[in-house]
């Protein structure tokens, strides 16, 4: 029987297996970032321990990284958390891409781009967005913190093998329609709990013809459907976007990477443990109305009723929705918005940045919308502004940021106040995720854009 993409990868990595127990698996990459590195730093200090691989490792800060300057950052445990990682970084010998750097940004946005997360290897961070390297083919698993202290200890984790599981998404894309709306459409259908315990590898036709930017999108939202990771194919969109990246294989080096990741797909005669498929034709631009994720409609949609929901679902439903301040069979579209964010790890890429600008050019902002947009890198910002991306942004009335996970999460100041309706492109919209009392609405770069324009929660091909 062959073997799935993800056994591939799994095998090769294998140290040992623990007889009825977890699996001890190389790691070829680790990220760290400033919130839940400190504490594997303190576990390697009090074993009295040295990183063991420091050369396979990669910090930097983004998540308390503020968007509108970074001379200083104001709150003292953010401030406390970035200062703790450079002297970790210092002391044990790490790579670090230090805050204002050309080299700093979000570290799920700066590791593809440069090169640094390759197909074949096996990638762990601190941080549950780690699938998002899955998207150039490569096995990556968000990890807790002590486990980060294992991986600086040995380069190995001890890991129980996730199921295999096939989503194959087939057909061609409606207009108006990106990566983002296929994630948030699958994660309805399957409902932020559906891949629990398994390794999610996205195929079909709609998939190939995805840009590295929409797959890395796609990988990135993995684990909103509870899976263990998310990844796709290496083939030679990835190796085009890779060929030439600062930390890639040059020469004679990349002709034999590039030969060997060729190999890595799944065999014809692979079978997964679970295999599912849809069709592109039936995905239209999407919008959640609830408190997860997987809480979502098509834009022209409404709102699910209750009237055939068990008492459970009922009240399940009712939490969200009253926090929400939204109604069972309501229609969204239309709806006023607050706030508009452009940015995160799903979405801080050029050609999310691209896909906003078309947009809005030749429009102005809503006067009633504060909008945030965030580069996912100051590589991401360098090319907005080569691009003349940024003149278009500010002839429209909009502001270009600072590098940042900024308006993702409240860990720095780009905060929702309590109440306020956000509509966002960044992956999550858990209660008081943007703030406290925050409202988040989930879409992608088009939907916010038309929306900040308008300042209605809007359909972006009426515009």
């Amino acid at each position: 029987m062959g073997k799935t993409l993800f056994d591939k990868i799994w095998d090769s990595h294998v140290v040992q297996v623990i007889p009825d127990g977890p699996t001890q698996l190389y790691i070829d990459r680790l990220y760290a970032h400033e919130v839940t590195s400190p504490q594997a730093f303190d576990t390697l200090r009090d074993k009295g321990i040295r990183v063991f691989r420091p050369d396979h490792v990669v910090a930097m800060p983004d998540h308390n990284t503020p968007s509108d300057q970074q001379e200083v950052i104001n709150d003292p445990i953010g401030r406390k958390q970035v200062e703790t990682l450079k002297a970790n970084c210092e002391e044990f010998g790490i790579k670090h891409f230090a805050m204002g750097t050309k080299d700093n940004g979000i570290i799920h946005v700066v590791g593809p781009e440069k090169g640094l997360s390759l197909p074949g290897m096996t990638i762990v961070c601190g941080d549950s967005h780690t699938s998002t390297h899955g998207a150039v083919g490569a096995l990556a698993m968000g990890i807790g913190t002590s486990e980060v202290a294992e991986v600086l200890a040995s380069q190995c984790i001890l890991q129980s093998k996730p199921k295999s599981m096939r989503i194959n998404v087939e057909g061609k894309l409606q207009q108006g329609v990106t990566a983002k709306d296929v994630a948030l459409y699958i994660m309805a259908q399957m409902t932020t709990s559906g891949a629990t315990g398994y390794a999610v590898e996205y195929a079909g036709s709609t998939i190939r013809n995805m840009s590295m930017e929409g797959r890395l999108t796609l990988s990135n939202l993995s684990i909103e459907m509870g899976s263990r990771a998310g990844i796709i194919a290496p083939d030679e969109t990835t190796f085009a976007y890779l060929k030439g990246r600062e930390y890639a294989p040059k020469g004679a080096d990349w002709d034999k990477a590039v030969s060997y990741w060729k190999t890595l797909r799944s065999d014809d005669d692979a079978i997964f443990d679970k295999e599912i498929t849809y069709s592109a034709e039936d995905i239209k631009p999407r919008i959640t109305y609830g408190t997860n994720p997987g809480a979502g409609i098509a834009i022209d949609g409404t709102i699910p009723n209750i009237d055939n929901l068990d008492a459970k679902e009922k009240a399940q439903l009712m939490v969200q929705l009253d926090y929400m301040q939204f109604k069972p069979g309501q229609k969204l579209e239309g709806t006023p918005v607050d706030y508009c964010f452009l940015g995160a790890c799903t979405n801080g890429r050029i050609e999310d940045f691209r896909a906003f600008a078309s947009i809005v050019k030749g429009k102005k902002k809503s006067p009633n919308v504060v909008a945030w947009l965030v580069p996912g890198s100051w590589l991401v910002r360098k090319q907005i502004i080569d691009e003349g991306i940024d003149k278009i942004l500010e002839e429209a009335g909009f502001e270009l940021r600072l590098p940042s996970c900024s308006s993702c999460l409240a860990m720095n100041p780009d905060k929702v106040p309590a109440g306020k309706l956000a509509i966002s492109t960044s992956n999550r919209n858990f209660v008081g995720r943007q703030g406290p009392g925050a409202r988040t609405v989930l879409a992608s770069p088009l939907v916010v854009a038309a929306s900040a324009i308008t300042g209605v929660i809007t359909d972006p091909r009426k515009l």
